[in-house]
């Protein structure tokens, strides 16, 4: 099977670092080289698709000369440390197929880079994506009973957000979903799993029972029954894919 050819520029040596590492000896993706200064990618001749740290792009060199510098253009994915909408508005005009807003896991940039790899008319960046999907998990924590300001907040969002973007994470839960988040936010996966089943026991424990059976429409659980950390993420995440399609 032919490898995808990928090169990553990040102002960050530690994730320049980790990807090295990540994808070592990987079957289909090959990185052929990682840069933390743009211009160096003046000395690459081909590659297939470009991780770019939006934060390399300046008047000297910006996305568009990396881009132009190459006779086939590769497919692009644009990191990025903001969160707003003129990051994504940016990473559309640059014709970036992905925005990643970092901390990311590699396992997320690799499921990405998969995707182009099955063929450019599976790809797609839409802009409002990720603040639907926020909007509607922050919803759905604020009826359940969930406190923003507690550990297991975070931890549920990301590991709903993974499950929705890589389906098959939900059945590895243990061994990829934990680690995933724990990696993002610089912690175990054993702390990952104890913050998140604190959060649905401070759900449960503030009796919003029937707010979280009136979220999915039908009576789910009954008072005194709670469910487990992969029964919560799968259902959230479930609900989700079904209403952003």
């Amino acid at each position: 099977m032919e490898k995808l050819n990928v090169a990553l520029a990040d102002s960050n040596i530690s994730i320049l670092l980790d990807a090295k590492n990540y994808f070592t000896d990987d079957n289909e993706i090959n990185l052929i080289a990682t840069f933390s200064n743009a211009s160096q990618l003046k000395n690459i001749n081909y590659i297939d698709a470009l991780i770019f740290d939006i934060s390399l792009s300046s008047e000297e060199f910006t996305i568009e000369d990396c881009c132009c510098h190459f006779s086939k253009k590769p497919s692009l994915i644009i990191t990025t440390e903001e969160k707003e909408e003129e990051s994504l508005q940016k990473s559309m005009q640059y014709g970036a197929k992905y925005l990643l807003c970092k901390p990311y896991s590699m396992d997320e940039l690799r499921s990405k880079l998969l995707t182009l790899k099955s063929g450019p008319s599976s790809v797609r960046l839409k802009l409002n994506e990720n603040k639907m999907l926020d909007e509607k998990l922050s919803n759905i924590f604020i009826r359940s009973g969930i406190p923003p300001h507690i550990k297991g907040y975070q931890f549920l969002r990301e590991a709903v957000k993974l499950s929705v973007f890589k389906p098959d994470m939900i059945n590895n839960i243990t061994k990829k979903l934990y680690p995933s988040i724990a990696n993002q936010f610089n912690t175990t996966a054993s702390k990952v799993e104890r913050a998140i089943r604190h959060a649905i026991e401070v759900a449960w424990n503030r009796g919003k029972i029937e707010n979280i059976n009136s979220i999915f429409g039908i009576k789910i659980y009954a008072k005194g029954e709670k469910p487990t950390n992969g029964e919560l993420i799968a259902l959230i995440a479930d609900k989700l894919m079904i209403e952003c399609g």
